[in-house]
């Protein structure tokens, strides 16, 4: 039993480090000290981990996870290679510092367009034609 627990802490680390590290980006990506091409990054990362809705919806049995699982951590991890070192920590110490929990609107429009375009090229491709 004391394994499980030792892997409940590990997870319990591990998911604070990455919203942590979103929160990191949310800052970086307004920050004009980093480069516009990390701020792009950053900002699209943590627009998409802070978005209340996902890409692939959760419901999608083992595919709906690998956003949250893979797609998202891979993104803070490409983005904090973008962002000096030193601007890293310091957003990281401010996050901790604010204990902010900010949502992103922005992805939420996005991925409600994703949506909302593959939706209609979907009922566009798939309905039967009149003239044919």
């Amino acid at each position: 039993m004391n394994g499980n627990a030792t892997i409940f802490s590990s997870l319990k680390r591990w998911a604070r480090s990455v919203k942590r590290d979103v929160v990191a980006l949310w800052l970086a990506a307004r920050d004009p000290r980093v480069p516009w091409y990390a701020k792009a990054v950053a900002g699209a990362v943590a627009a998409y981990a802070l978005s209340p809705i996902d890409l692939i919806p959760d419901l999608i049995p083992v595919v709906g996870y690998l956003d949250d699982l893979i797609i998202v951590p891979l993104g803070i991890l490409f983005a904090i290679k973008l962002v000096p070192a030193a601007l890293m920590q310091e957003f990281r110490e401010e996050a901790v510092r604010r204990e902010l929990h900010p949502a992103s609107r922005a992805g939420l429009i996005f991925i409600a367009t994703v949506w909302v375009v593959t939706a209609t090229w979907l009922v566009w491709f798939f309905w039967p034609s009149r003239g044919r």
